[in-house]
């Protein structure tokens, strides 16, 4: 008799571990079910446009499953009014602050690689495309993701005496959007130009003000949200170009004259050593994340003088 039992117990909970999640959204679900189905992305990532789907899981979620946790209007930036899709879980990356959710949308032979931002309860914040097959061009279409994560666009072809012609364009979420934070290009001179993602951003503070080595080597810093805290954004080009640094963080002051910037789940660490109107950074622990692997962030800047505005005087 306990044999027999012990056969329909095994049978039972087999039929129990098979039983697949609804995803098509017909019954409420669980929020722990559905971000359940969201793996942890090994990082860094990459993709290509001609194989877009290597990462996507096989598990396709149903409109109204998906809006269930995400406003139609995080979609409709995308696809517009159009429903006509499919829906894949790719993975997630989870930070201190936000959660990246990755999926693949599907339109008959068209497919895109889209990002979905929430806060650490899921409460949505932005979403944003990255990645799609349909582009008929020349180029090579990639993505690539760091651990920031910064989301890395680039599109690459054979050039004129088999010199690759590139642009790279690396987008980075902050309050409530995703800005520019890279931009790189041997094809078009004004793509070189630096976008520096804090220019317009409150400098009162003692140390908020630009950094300056030449017009390729800066560090702007920026009011943080008290007099210890900074915002700042460096960039550097070293060796000739071949060798170039780009990374925007917060900056603590743990003295006077003396900040550090670090983060958790990075193991980068810089030292802000202000004298004066010299500033002195040394990187400490390992950047290779946001730069070259054969140059440092080390190095030292002056402060640029504030431009005082004339003011106008009307004569009576």
């Amino acid at each position: 008799m306990m044999k027999y039992i012990y056969v329909f117990i095994l049978i039972a909970g087999i039929g129990c571990k098979e039983k697949k999640l609804d995803l098509s959204g017909e019954m409420p679900l669980d929020k722990k079910d559905f971000y359940g189905i969201f793996k942890t992305i090994p990082l860094p990532y990459n993709v290509t446009d001609t194989n877009i789907d290597k990462s996507a899981d096989k598990l396709i979620i149903g409109i109204k499953a998906f809006l269930q946790f995400f406003p139609d209007s995080s979609l409709e930036t995308i696809t517009g009014k159009n429903r006509k899709f499919i829906l894949n879980p790719i993975g997630k990356i989870e930070k201190q602050n936000e959660h990246y959710y990755l999926l693949l949308l599907t339109q008959q032979k068209k497919k895109k690689v889209i990002v979905f931002v929430t806060d650490k309860k899921q409460h949505y914040l932005s979403s944003k495309e990255l990645l799609t097959n349909e582009d008929k061009d020349e180029y090579l279409h990639a993505l690539s993701i760091n651990k920031e994560p910064t989301f890395l666009l680039s599109k690459e072809k054979n050039g004129k005496d088999n010199i690759t012609a590139f642009t790279r364009t690396g987008w980075a979420y902050n309050e409530g959007s995703f800005m520019v934070v890279v931009n790189d290009s041997n094809e078009d001179p004004a793509k070189t130009a630096v976008v520096n993602p804090i220019d317009t951003f409150q400098q009162v503070n003692k140390y908020s003000g630009d950094y300056i080595k030449d017009k390729k080597n800066y560090l702007s810093i920026r009011d943080g949200k008290n007099a210890d805290h900074y915002i700042f954004f460096i960039h550097f080009e070293k060796n000739e170009g071949s060798c170039n640094g780009e990374l925007k963080g917060e900056l603590k002051m743990k003295s006077p004259v003396n900040g550090i910037f670090s983060e958790n789940g990075d193991p980068c660490f810089i030292d802000f050593t202000f004298e004066g109107s010299h500033l002195v950074i040394k990187e400490k622990g390992s950047c290779g994340n946001h730069r070259g692997i054969k140059c440092y962030f080390n190095d030292e800047y002056n402060r640029l003088k504030k431009v005082a505005k004339k003011s106008q005087k009307t004569n009576k």
